[in-house]
């Protein structure tokens, strides 16, 4: 396990204010990735120092403290330019990385789908393309070798076109698969089933609201990040309605532009849904920041006529009168909050109950009898109405279905009075 030293720089009073709590985060991230915090330090300054983001002096202590603790880099809490970076190597004698570099090299790790991996080394490109340098001779010689020999190119101009066009590739395949997801979309708008789509500050509970919902077994972890690939899957309510939940990729403060470029076409999947379930963790002294970034994120994405429900997670780790305050307030069933625990199941049929009242709401349920050789009526029916149950009579397909009633006008004459038994 690599040692790492954190570095937080403040600026304003703001980040004075929040220096402790965004290094805390830090750390999280750096054990994400596999480091060891070794030693931590702060400098506020009345503006950055343009060659090495800190002081002079402080460039020494963080040197000296990287040597002492036996640290094998750096990891600064703000984006470094490159000459920045290549200065602090070169003062301080170990590997120095900034907050982006760290939060790509742990997507890079956690991706799995063909789309993820694709979209990270993109992000990284993006990133690594204007901080390429030459590091001495090896960056400036020319190419060697059969095939590589050209019109006097160096090396760095090769790595520079590689890389330019690396970048062109991937945006092209993935433009080819968001072009497949859109049209996966489509084809999801023009059902009757509703989706949901799970999001929320990195570590919030979202990955074990998506089991609990879905009796999933799906990988937790309390690391930041443990969840990029999205997941759709089936949840049934006790009525026999049903929606498709989406999970996505958590959100954080300070997110890299790259990453949220590169990701855009996942996270818009979130602008489609017909509700967002915006989940946050509670017991969180970061809480208030933590649902702050994630709204600015949505903000963004221009994310504003989908219905939110926001869902105040891990209430078994808060004090049992302030748990108990929380959880009385889920009595006003017309709120947009749920309090629950996503862990031990406590407040879920309460957010499943609002569930079912935002995405079917003004829907009724109907008994439809059709004519087992009117096919085409009965194709017609699953497109416009949410199937619940079928069964076969004399002659007939019966059909039990909630729909909204301005969608089934042409089902009228099927339509059975009274209360149906099933």
């Amino acid at each position: 396990m690599e040692r790492a030293i954190l570095v937080n720089v403040s600026v304003t009073k703001a980040e004075k204010d929040e220096a402790e709590e965004s290094l805390a985060e830090l750390a999280g991230l750096a054990a994400a990735a596999g480091a060891e915090v070794a030693g931590k330090i702060t400098q506020v300054r009345p503006r950055l120092n343009p060659r090495w983001l800190v002081g002079e002096g402080k460039v020494k202590e963080i040197a000296d403290e990287a040597r002492e603790a036996a640290a094998d880099m750096v990891i600064f809490d703000r984006n470094l330019n490159a000459s920045q970076q290549q200065n602090l190597e070169e003062e301080v004698r170990v590997k120095v990385l900034d907050r982006t570099q760290l939060i790509l090299d742990i997507f890079a790790q956690r991706a799995r789908t063909n789309e993820g991996k694709l979209q990270v080394e993109l992000a990284q490109l993006v990133y690594r393309l204007p901080r390429l340098r030459g590091k001495g001779l090896s960056l400036t010689q020319q190419g060697a070798g059969i095939g590589t020999r050209g019109p006097g190119e160096k090396k760095l101009e090769v790595d520079r076109r590689r890389i330019t066009d690396r970048i062109t590739k991937l945006k092209r395949d993935i433009d080819g698969l968001e072009k497949r997801r859109s049209s996966q979309r489509q084809s999801r708008r023009k059902s009757p089933v509703p989706t949901v789509s799970l999001v929320g500050y990195t570590s919030a509970g979202k990955s074990t609201l998506f089991n609990r919902l879905t009796e999933e077994r799906r990988y937790t972890s309390p690391n930041l990040f443990s969840t990029l690939d999205p997941l759709l899957r089936r949840v049934s309510l006790s009525d026999g309605a049903f929606f498709f939940l989406t999970d996505t990729v958590g959100f954080i403060r300070k997110l890299p532009v790259e990453l949220v470029t590169s990701f855009r076409a996942t996270l818009e999947e979130v602008g489609e849904a017909d509700c967002i379930c915006h989940v946050v963790d509670v017991s969180s002294p970061s809480c208030e920041h933590q649902l702050a970034a994630v709204e600015t994120v949505l903000a963004d994405l221009g994310i504003a006529d989908v219905p939110v429900i926001k869902i105040l997670n891990k209430i078994d780790l808060l004090p049992e009168e302030e748990r108990g305050l929380l959880l009385s307030r889920n009595a006003d069933t017309r709120s947009r909050t749920v309090a629950l625990s996503a862990k031990s199941g406590e407040g879920v049929p309460d957010l499943l109950g609002r569930l079912r009242e935002v995405l079917f709401a003004g829907h009724k349920v109907y008994t439809i009898r059709v004519p087992k050789e009117t096919r085409e009526i009965t194709d017609s029916l699953a497109r416009r109405s949410l199937v619940l149950k079928r069964r076969e009579s004399a002659g007939f397909v019966e059909f039990k279905v909630l729909a909204d009633p301005a969608g089934i006008v042409s089902f009228l004459p099927y339509i059975e009075q009274g209360d149906v038994p099933w």
